[in-house]
């Protein structure tokens, strides 16, 4: 079997693609390596520079699964640069749900994002629940659900969402809530928790991949699937983290108010047991730097490296 990946040189790409030609699978991974390269050679390895923009059908004939997850990703990445973001988080979902199509693609993975939700008081959200974008990062990934959606009855369509992601990858990011507090730990032995109260669902990055490979390998029923575990507070993840560091935890005021608690319910009906948490990812973050393999770059924060690369015009 032959598997696109769009976005493969990314954060969780990267590792998607090492598990993905692990499993056996020959793969193609088109993204426009804005924050470089960690992927080496492999003789089922296909690694393209494009942007996604530019795909064409030559691009996606003679495969039989797309994984899409090159997007511009967070809020303060999008607000950046809002035009840019709608063009290669929205207006390309037409472009690849159209080539997909047309190339005779069996199944399509779109990379949506748990934040669609907003602000939910309920205990549980599940996948039947309104939606309530309240930034412009997630109305990009509601639109473009939509998008992919209405080609429903041409291929089958998948759109997962994921809660926030932690956990190492060789393209390593550290403007994520669980890496970030455990990197301000080690480094500064200080925690600045911004609220607190908000709940934000985890998934580690382990757990998300084998989610994508479970859809590729599995005959389960398309649509949309809560991809998140963890629902517990900021500040409970700090205090998590300040368990196992020795540091301080400093609280200050947000105008991040996003909230809600994702049930995955229906993703756990199909068989899917997740194996890892944040404790996990925690405790490889520190394993990691104990070791002195702890690598820090611009580019591990996504809007420090965009204005580098003058993204932001």
């Amino acid at each position: 079997m032959k598997i696109i990946v769009l976005g493969g040189c990314g954060y969780v790409g990267t590792n998607l693609v090492l598990d993905l030609l692990e499993e056996g699978y020959f793969v193609k991974v088109i993204d426009n390596r804005w924050f470089g390269n960690y992927l080496g050679k492999h003789k089922k390895l296909l690694n393209i520079k494009k942007d996604i923009r530019s795909l064409n059908l030559e691009d996606f004939k003679n495969y039989d699964y797309v994984i899409h997850l090159a997007n511009i990703a967070n809020d303060p990445s999008v607000e950046l640069n809002p035009v840019l973001s709608w063009e290669i988080n929205v207006l390309s979902s037409y472009l690849i749900a159209d080539l997909s199509v047309r190339a005779g693609i069996k199944k399509l993975i779109y990379a949506s994002s748990g934040s669609v939700y907003g602000v939910k008081k309920e205990f549980k959200v599940h996948e039947k629940l309104s939606l309530n974008p309240i930034s412009t990062y997630n109305k990009t990934k509601m639109v473009a659900e939509r998008i992919f959606l209405s080609y429903k009855d041409l291929m089958q369509i998948y759109c997962i969402r994921p809660a926030t992601v932690c956990g190492l990858s060789k393209r390593m990011r550290f403007d994520l809530t669980v890496n970030m507090l455990t990197l301000q730990a080690i480094k500064k032995g200080k925690i600045t928790v911004f609220g607190g109260k908000q709940f934000r669902p985890t998934i580690h990055i382990d757990d998300l991949n084998s989610i994508y490979i479970h859809f590729i390998k599995k005959n389960i029923k398309p649509g949309i699937y809560n991809a998140g575990f963890e629902n517990i507070s900021i500040e409970k993840i700090a205090k998590k983290i300040a368990k196992k560091i020795n540091c301080k935890i400093v609280y200050t005021k947000t105008n991040d108010i996003r909230s809600y608690r994702l049930d995955s319910s229906k993703l756990i009906a199909t068989k899917f047991k997740p194996k890892f948490n944040i404790d996990y990812a925690v405790n490889q973050i520190i394993e990691k730097n104990n070791k002195r393999e702890l690598k820090v770059l611009d580019s591990s924060y996504t809007v420090k490296w965009m204005k580098k690369l003058k993204l932001d015009k």
